[in-house]
């Protein structure tokens, strides 16, 4: 990497120089008016720490547990769709990122690279995210797919059962692989490297889809099956069937509300993540560190609860930890890495993270991640909402 990377942010920057528009934005947006979008980045900043001094912090720990799993710190390679149009096989490559760092990677339903491939080229096991389509027949395929495969995890998204649009995938005409249109043409032929590394990537397809599901053989088919598969009659009794076929860790992700978090764990969540999937389903919902206390208060000590939704710095991973979450998912922050420089990107994503977590905590007076409370939270009233 030549360019002197100092924070996310410049990871942002230099991936909208270096792949294609509709891949970016695809990344970079929200739904509707991103109001939801911006608002996860803001008010996290907005939230301040008590700085403390006279403490031995010499000695610092960011090592915590997620899921049963020892992890380098509290982080998690979100799921992600199209984590291989950023960079070809990017699942595989932020995969390997992620488990020489010593975080988990999650395999999204809608990646491009299969679970299988994902499986023959990491050494260890990774968690898998699953959508409850109107498929039974092939969900429960996928979840013994998963398990032949070692994932050691089931990330169930409670929070798609429509799409929120998004308004600069319709103007982009965003497709997997891109429509061959002059502009896409052009845009592309602009991206030497991301054209370089797609020209060699294993696929450019939805790997779990095609080749799985009946009748779908070429793109026009799977997207109109993609299309009608998302089901809006899911409900809670989903996932208690789930968890009588899934015999690792489930997570359900997707969720805002304590009363929906009771329901999740009365279905045999193991894990609970608080997520607005990034501001890219109901524009205007809260944000998700607004709604995080409310979940933990209700049911943190039933269940581990993780954090998904606007995390961008190491500095947003100690406030949600300060708020009760266990662990956090990131996802931008780690796409944004993967578009600019590929497997390094993640990595350096990871490392740029983990300092600035380091740094933070302890300047607030604090040596271990386990011990963090709302205690290093400069607001008046640590219990309320923001």
């Amino acid at each position: 990497m030549s360019d002197p990377i100092a924070c996310i942010e410049d990871f942002r920057v230099l991936a909208r120089r270096r792949i294609p528009r509709m891949f970016y934005d695809y990344v970079d947006s929200g739904s509707y008016t991103e109001s939801t979008y911006r608002a996860n980045e803001a008010d996290l900043r907005e939230i301040r720490l008590r700085q403390r001094v006279g403490v031995d912090i010499g000695s610092r720990h960011i090592r915590t547990v997620m899921a049963g799993h020892d992890v380098a710190m509290p982080v998690a390679l979100a799921p992600t769709g199209l984590a291989g149009m950023m960079r070809g096989n990017g699942e595989i490559l932020a995969a390997r990122a992620a488990q020489r760092f010593g975080v988990p990677f999650t395999l999204s339903t809608m990646s491009i690279c299969s679970i299988e491939d994902v499986a023959r080229s990491v050494p260890g096991p990774f968690w898998f995210q699953l959508y409850v389509m109107r498929d039974r027949a092939f969900v429960e395929h996928l979840i013994d797919r998963a398990a032949s495969a070692g994932c050691t995890a089931l990330v169930v998204t409670m929070d798609l059962p429509v799409g929120g649009q998004r308004h600069k995938d319709v103007r982009n005409g965003l497709a997997t692989p891109p429509r061959m249109t002059l502009s896409n043409v052009l845009n592309m032929a602009s991206k030497p490297v991301w054209s370089w590394s797609m020209a060699r990537a294993k696929r450019r397809h939805f790997g779990n889809i095609v080749g799985h599901v009946k009748g779908v053989g070429d793109m026009t088919s799977l997207a109109s099956w993609v299309r009608d598969q998302f089901d809006p009659t899911v409900t809670w009794a989903d996932i208690e069937w789930i968890r009588t076929l899934w015999h690792g860790k489930l997570v359900v992700k997707g969720i805002l509300d304590a009363r929906d978090a009771q329901r999740a764990v009365d279905a045999g969540a193991d894990v609970v993540v608080v997520s607005n999937h990034g501001g890219r389903q109901l524009d205007g919902a809260p944000s998700s560190i607004q709604a995080l206390p409310a979940v933990v208060d209700a049911v943190g000590k039933r269940t581990e609860i993780w954090f998904d939704s606007g995390v961008r710095s190491g500095q947003d991973v100690l406030k949600a930890v300060a708020f009760g979450a266990r662990g956090t998912l990131v996802g931008r922050g780690f796409l944004y890495g993967l578009a600019a420089a590929g497997e390094a990107g993640v990595h350096k994503s990871l490392e740029i993270i983990a300092a600035e977590l380091d740094a933070t905590m302890a300047l607030c007076g604090c040596a271990d991640i386990t011990t963090v409370g709302r205690e290093i939270l400069a607001i008046r009233d640590a219990h309320s909402e923001m």
